[in-house]
């Protein structure tokens, strides 16, 4: 069956996780520990009323985080109060997923890419010219199922890197980077299959990722590998927090 959007909201969770979660009223706040908007979100688990909101928005200030909703499906009323108070939309996300067997017709050529974990100096590298600095590697070494960094090499060169790990059976890709110089020579397809070979070994049956709508060239892949498009979210952010 099918992984439904739910389903992969808990796996966002379980493969990127927040430094620590608490509840507060019908809210799950994240402290993201600079890791970026994914674990520093607020999500709403319950209904929600004004008071509430202004309660979570004082709770993200005194962890030191800007004021930040993660909008879901059935988040429509939430998303129509914090609109109200004048929070704009950031970085609307598309989330795919596809069995394994979809993905494993077939392997990267010999030498392509390597399953690694811990990751390597050059996979470090690799993500900081991305902006993906210490504080995301952390997160990445939260992730408590199984994970791995991989590797890619093409035209006898570091071509860039990928990170995955498994929640319940669902495998999840994120942190996909190919040096500017290595692109558009299928680099990042080969990472989606090489991701679902090792997820295969892992006792995995799906997997998925996330990317941002913006990301025309991303979302064009993701669907040419038969992914399907199973759910969205976006950010609402405090006006006096946006950047």
């Amino acid at each position: 069956m099918k992984p439904d959007v739910a389903q992969l909201y808990d796996v966002i969770d379980g493969t990127w996780p927040a430094a620590q979660t608490r509840r507060l009223g019908p809210f799950l706040l994240r402290q993201g520990d600079g890791g970026g908007q994914r674990v520093s979100a607020a999500t709403a688990l319950a209904p929600v009323n004004p008071p509430q909101i202004e309660a979570a928005e004082a709770a993200m200030l005194e962890m030191g985080q800007p004021r930040l909703f993660q909008i879901r499906q059935g988040d429509a009323a939430l998303d129509a109060m914090l609109q109200q108070r004048g929070y704009g939309i950031k970085d609307p996300v598309n989330l795919y997923v596809a069995p394994l067997d979809m993905l494993l017709t077939q392997r990267p050529p010999p030498v392509m890419t390597f399953c690694i974990w811990e990751p390597l100096a050059i996979q470090i590298d690799i993500w900081a010219k991305a902006g993906i600095g210490p504080a995301r590697i952390a997160v990445m070494r939260r992730a408590k199922g199984p994970k791995t960094a991989i590797l890619g090499r093409i035209n006898d060169h570091p071509g860039g890197t990928a990170f995955v790990a498994i929640h319940e059976h669902i495998a999840m890709v994120h942190a996909v980077e190919v040096l500017a110089d290595q692109r558009k020579q299928g680099m990042a397809g080969w990472f989606m299959r090489t991701a679902a070979h090792w997820a295969q070994q892992h006792g995995a049956t799906h997997l998925s990722v996330v990317c941002t709508q913006a990301n025309a060239g991303a979302n064009a892949l993701y669907a040419s590998l038969g992914m399907a498009l199973v759910g969205q979210y976006h950010y609402r952010k405090h006006p006096d927090d946006m950047k």
